[in-house]
Formats: structure tokens, C-alpha cells, sequence
């Protein structure tokens, strides 16, 4: 008896049944929802094809084995199975639910190779990627306009532990990092750009909010947008194309002497009831305020908050109309709904894993991320519409859908992944896999069919 086939039988007994473990249990993966990637994929018109247009292929063709479409797919399906390093396709090429999920009946490529498409990135490249986000959000539309949009802007530090290029030492974070910009509309990226940290994070924002009101203005002439970020965006230039171009923006500020003569009344008023009833109060008023480099006023809305903890007052710049406390609380505050979202692509799909010498590579990643998290997204908004999972975050559904122990048995004729009969979520897969099979065959890509 070889050694791979030898049962390990040292484990106690249990109820009277002896416990044996051998390795003889076939092709068995842990990434048995793997399919549910590639039918997002095609829901999506076929997004790792469009990612793979964006980069320039230099290979010499006739020595190459993988096709950059497969390459593209190998790894953002990867990215949304968990697998953040490319140390970990050494083995995950030879999965087969994943090689059925990218369309090989072979192993993937090597991490080596894999490797390879960062150093196909260019800014070119790179911006290419960032108008396929805006492309995408546009599609998930199927030719609705919306109403209004409101565009959300926010960075983020990435820490690195490496020389990387553009790295710069931030003292805010206490450590060498990039600044990264995002913007969101709803759950939907539109934009990751990677910058460095020797700048504020208003650094090309108008350039970006510019660009993005230009490009859904083409698509949507009528629809109105209200760009909304906070108090490191409010600069006078941005606040001024804002008006000069009806975008409607709802931008913090940070306090300073005048704003707090200005709303002194409503800040004592907040201070007097509280002492008086011991309970938390929160009042709204408005101002107008003039900066010395403003050429007019502006409203500013005021949030006059006294707790047991002490003051906590905030100033928001805005030229929407509608009452003090409805900005604030149902405009301004849902922003917070934005960091979880880059978040997610940060931490969930590993987008601050930027660990490439060069400032474009790095770059690419960040949008691989981003691009593995419009995936997620799509078999988020498309397969769990109307489920309570429909809010989950990236990770609940890798482990809900995603991450699924399967036997697979693959011949001439078929390849078959046997789920658990017991998988407590074999109904919500199911559902997934019909919706997404049904947007795909509407985009006109052939599904496969669930035994």
C-alpha cells in the first residue's frame, strides 16, 4: 500500500465506530460557487473580456498557452474566492471548479505567469479600467435613466511595507502609504484612482468630478447629480464649478471662529435644554457664510449636538434646498454608507495588498480589486435581489455561496460538482444560480444548467 493511501486510524472511537481518514476521496475543491463568478461575468457582458481589451497583450502569441481573457478571469475570480496572494496558484490552478469557472479543462496558469499582467499596466491602461467602472454602472441601468445621483468621494490610506514607487510619508497615518480616491454612486464604484500621499485628498477631484458629470450627462442628459464628500473636499474652486454647472453638492467644513459666532444662538440653545432635561439633544439651523476667498455667500448648515460627552457640533456647505435637518441627516450622514462599501474592496478583495515596485502595477491591482468587487456587486444586486442576504458584504457571501466543499467528477462528456446534501443555503443558491443564468442568456451568453 503506497503511503498517499494509507487510512489514518489513530482517532478515538466514536459511539463504538472507528474513525479512519485516507486521501482517496477524488477531485473534491472548496470553491464549488465558483460558477456563480463566471455567471456574473456574463451577466456583465462579459467584464474579464472587456478587462482584458483595456491591457495590451505583447506576448508573442505563438508561445503563448494562456489566453489573457483566462489570465484575467484566473485572477479576479480568485480575488473573490479569498485567495489574495499569487503564491496561492501554485495549487489553485489545478482546481477544477475553478478551471470550469474560467472555461479550461486544464491547469491555470502559474503564478509566474499570472504575474505577468501587472507589468502589461499603463496610465492608459489604468484609465481605461477606471471608464470600464463608469461603464458598467451605466449598463446596470438596462437603459432606465435615474433621476438623480449623488456621487460619493472619499480616500483612504494604503500602508506600505516596501520601496514602492510614489510611496511618501503621511503623518495623519503615521507611516509610508498611497492615498487612493474613490467614488461611488449607491453600492457602485465609478472610480478608484491610486495617488500619492504627498498631497490632501482634494488633490484631482474636480478633475474627477469633471470627468464623471460629463460622461453620465452623455448617457443621461436630464438626470440630476449632487456630489457629496467630506470637510477635506470643500475647496472654493470645486464648490464654484459645482454652481456654475448645476451639480448639486453637500460638502462638510471644518469649524472655525466665525462659523461658531454665526451659530452661537443654536449651539447655546442645544447647551440650555440639555442641562434642563439631562437627555441628548440635536439641533439644526443654517447660516451665511463667507469665506475671505469666496467672492458670495454661502448656506451652511448647522448641527448643534450636546451629549453627556460634550459638544459636537458640524458644518455642512450646500446649495440644495430643503430643511437644515434633512440635509444633514438624511443627505450628508448617509455617506457614511460609502466607507463600508471601499471597505469592502480594501479589505474584503484585498485591494490594499500593493506590494508591486511600480506606482502603475500598483495601480492595476487596486483596480482588480474593484473590478472583483463590481462582480461580487453584480451577484449581489442580480442573484440575492430580494433576499435578506441582498445586504450582505463580500465576505458573507464567500462563505454563504462562494466557499462550498464539492466532489467533482469531470469525463469526456461532462463535468459535475457535487454539493453538499446538507448545505444549509443549497435554496439561496439556487436562486442565485437561476437569476444570474437568466441575465446572462439575456446578455447572450449560453448558462450552464443546475442538475
Amino acid at each position: 500500500m503506497s503511503k498517499r493511501n494509507q487510512t489514518l486510524d489513530l482517532f478515538p472511537m466514536v459511539q463504538g465506530r472507528k474513525v479512519e481518514v485516507d486521501f482517496e476521496g477524488g477531485n473534491v475543491t472548496s470553491n464549488g460557487g465558483a460558477l456563480l463568478l463566471g455567471l456574473a461575468d456574463r451577466a456583465l457582458g462579459g467584464l474579464s473580456h472587456r478587462i482584458a481589451r483595456c491591457i495590451p497583450d505583447k506576448r508573442r502569441r505563438s508561445s503563448c498557452i494562456h489566453s489573457l481573457p483566462s489570465m484575467v478571469r484566473q485572477a479576479v475570480y480568485s480575488l473573490c474566492l479569498g485567495h489574495e496572494d499569487l503564491i496561492d496558484q501554485r495549487d489553485l490552478r489545478h482546481d477544477i471548479a475553478l478551471q470550469t469557472a474560467v472555461g479550461q479543462d486544464k491547469p491555470l496558469a502559474s503564478d509566474s505567469t499570472l504575474g505577468r499582467i501587472a507589468r502589461l499596466a499603463t496610465p492608459q491602461t489604468n484609465w481605461k479600467l477606471n471608464e470600464l467602472l463608469i461603464d458598467a454602472y451605466i449598463e446596470s441601468h438596462r437603459g432606465k435613466a435615474p433621476q438623480e445621483i449623488v456621487l460619493d468621494f472619499d480616500a483612504t490610506d494604503v500602508q506600505l511595507h516596501g520601496t514602492q514607487e510614489g510611496r511618501f510619508f503621511h503623518g495623519h497615518y503615521s507611516g509610508y502609504c498611497y492615498l487612493p480616491l474613490f467614488v461611488f454612486a449607491g453600492k457602485h464604484p465609478l472610480c478608484a484612482i491610486l495617488r500619492p500621499a504627498d498631497r490632501g485628498p482634494a488633490r484631482g477631484a474636480l478633475a474627477v468630478l469633471a470627468g464623471l458629470t460629463h460622461r453620465l450627462r452623455r448617457a443621461w442628459p436630464n438626470v440630476r447629480i449632487v456630489w457629496r464628500a467630506d470637510a477635506a473636499y470643500c475647496r472654493d474652486h470645486i464648490l464654484r464649478w459645482c454652481e456654475q454647472n448645476k451639480v448639486g453638492y453637500v460638502v462638510g467644513m471644518q469649524p472655525n471662529s466665525v462659523l461658531e459666532k454665526s451659530s452661537v444662538a443654536v449651539r447655546m440653545e442645544a447647551e440650555e435644554v440639555f442641562f434642563q432635561t439631562a437627555q441628548w439633544q440635536k439641533l439644526f439651523d443654517e447660516v451665511d457664510y463667507r469665506a475671505g476667498s469666496w467672492k458670495s455667500s454661502r448656506r451652511v448648515i448647522v448641527k448643534a449636538e450636546r451629549n453627556p460627552l460634550g459638544p459636537n457640533t458640524r458644518y455642512v456647505a450646500t446649495n440644495l434646498s430643503g430643511e437644515p435637518r434633512h440635509i444633514y441627516a438624511e443627505i450628508y450622514c448617509a455617506r457614511g454608507e460609502m466607507e463600508n462599501r471601499f471597505k469592502e474592496t480594501q479589505t474584503d478583495l484585498f485591494g490594499s495588498r500593493l506590494s508591486h515596485g511600480g506606482f502603475q502595477e500598483n495601480w492595476m491591482r487596486l483596480l482588480m480589486s474593484t473590478l472583483a468587487y463590481v462582480l461580487q456587486h453584480t451577484l449581489r444586486a442580480i442573484g440575492l435581489k430580494g433576499e435578506r442576504e441582498e445586504r450582505s458584504t463580500c465576505s458573507t457571501i464567500r462563505i454563504k455561496l462562494l466557499k462550498i466543499g464539492a466532489v467533482v467528477t469531470r469525463n469526456t462528456r461532462r463535468i459535475r460538482l457535487h454539493l453538499s446534501s446538507n448545505h444549509p443555503d443549497e435554496g439561496l443558491f439556487r436562486k442565485a444560480f437561476d437569476r444570474l443564468a437568466l441575465a446572462a442568456r439575456l446578455r447572450g451568453s449560453q448558462a450552464p444548467a443546475l442538475g
